[in-house]
């Protein structure tokens, strides 16, 4: 096992056990509040530009198409949507890629398969080779999918300096982001 994958392990086993009740209660919010279910899952790329399904607490109303979120339809976020993505708790299902080793904690953002820009960058700068991660680099920086070319470079300066620190800094730095 790789310190990596070791670190993943250690904090999204406790994590997914501490957040349970939180996440439970957002589940009861969600359903309370508009149709459809409670968690949401979507394909998208991981590593190697393997597809698999990712998972968050669903933030939209169930018609909205499958966007990339800088693009949906203005409205489409839901009133506790917007309260979950600001607390990122929208998130947390995730933790259940990374026990499956589809994610890791830190890495790249994973990206819808249509955002064909941003994935032909991604592989021509060898970030595709990491595991996609709940935050990364270009999360901390503030740098969204929306421009496919400065997030592919972020990313990719992230596989290159890869370390346990960098992923405890960027992990440190999405939790208390100013």
């Amino acid at each position: 096992m790789t310190a990596k994958r070791a670190l993943d392990l250690a904090v999204a086993v406790p994590m997914l056990a501490l957040a349970s009740p939180v996440l439970l209660v957002a589940m009861l919010a969600i359903r309370a509040t508009s149709t459809g279910p409670a968690i949401f899952s979507q394909i998208r790329v991981g590593r190697g530009g393997a597809l698999f399904a990712c998972h968050k607490l669903r933030t939209m109303y169930r018609e909205t198409p499958s966007l990339p979120t800088h693009e949906a339809p203005s409205g489409s976020v839901t009133a506790v949507g917007k309260v979950l993505r600001a607390t990122k708790i929208d998130e947390l299902p995730q933790l259940w890629n990374v026990l499956k080793g589809e994610m890791s904690l830190v890495g790249p953002r994973p990206c819808l398969p249509t955002q064909a820009e941003l994935i032909e960058r991604r592989k021509e700068l060898g970030v595709l080779t990491a595991l996609p991660g709940i935050t990364g680099l270009a999360q901390v920086k503030g740098i969204d999918m929306s421009d496919p070319r400065l997030c592919a470079e972020t990313d990719a300066a992230y596989v290159k300096a890869a370390s346990t620190g960098l992923d405890l800094k960027i992990l440190l730095g999405t939790f208390f982001r100013t």
